[in-house]
């Protein structure tokens, strides 16, 4: 069932932010652990099960060994990749992950937590063989910072492009978590072009940013699903840009 929620711009949420961040709130922190549940949640839905039987069947047919489900994070260089890169820590827990850093400079804390978890780094080559035998596909980018421009340029733009080619060519493919908002959608006006991966869950955090229920959002968001981290004190003096229906409200964790 869903739930009625206001929406934001990307300045009100920055804004609500920052207080918590000055005084050391581990934001970054609870957005990954809430990221982490959700794909954890969204690896054991149906049609996510429907796929991964059929990788698994293609891998070894009428195999008595249980494998582990394999996701892929494509991470950027802002926060949005830190986020990735930490739940993929979480996630090393139960399925295999494989990391595509889409830039040259990237949250280097985050990234060697998650290959001392095991989690190993791919490049494009290897996921342009194996893209159908990733269960998910988590879009770590580009998030609100990318407000003034949005558009994705460069490698992660050449990235994005070839794994949307090979999902339109058909056949068995991934669904797609997008971190925050689907790289390349403009947080306030929903404005995007193709480059574009578009999510079967946006996981939003502290509030829904107005891009994805304007524009072409609705068209690339898929559901959303709201984390509270902790910003409503913040944001209840502040003027929303709109209101929106999500799938559901979760709390991010606090330890």
């Amino acid at each position: 069932m869903s739930e009625r929620v206001p929406t934001f711009t990307a300045d009100q949420v920055r804004g609500a932010e920052r207080p918590l961040l000055d005084i050391g709130v581990p934001l970054m922190r609870r957005a990954a652990a809430a990221l982490a549940d959700v794909v954890r949640a969204e690896l054991a839905t149906p049609e996510t099960v429907v796929t991964l039987t059929g990788v698994l069947e293609a891998v070894i047919p009428e195999s008595p060994v249980e494998l582990r489900p394999r996701v892929l994070v494509l991470a950027g260089s802002g926060d949005n990749g830190g986020d990735a890169l930490y739940a993929a820590v979480r996630l090393s827990r139960v399925a295999d992950v494989d990391i595509l850093l889409v830039s040259e400079r990237f949250h280097e804390a985050a990234l060697a937590a998650a290959v001392a978890a095991g989690v190993r780094r791919v490049d494009l080559p290897e996921v342009d063989d194996d893209l159908r035998h990733y269960a998910l596909v988590v879009d770590g980018i580009l998030g609100i910072g990318a407000s003034t421009d949005s558009a994705l340029r460069g490698r992660a733009r050449g990235v994005v492009t070839a794994i949307r080619d090979d999902m339109h060519r058909g056949g068995r493919m991934p669904r797609v978590i997008a971190v925050d908002i689907p790289s390349g959608l403009h947080p306030d006006t929903g404005a995007a072009d193709d480059a574009v991966l578009a999510a079967s869950v946006t996981v939003t955090f502290g509030a829904v940013k107005a891009g994805l229920v304007t524009g072409r959002g609705p068209e690339l968001a898929g559901d959303v699903v709201l984390v509270d981290i902790g910003l409503g004190p913040a944001l209840e003096s502040v003027e929303p840009a709109g209101e929106a229906s999500v799938s559901r409200i979760v709390t991010a964790p606090t330890d």
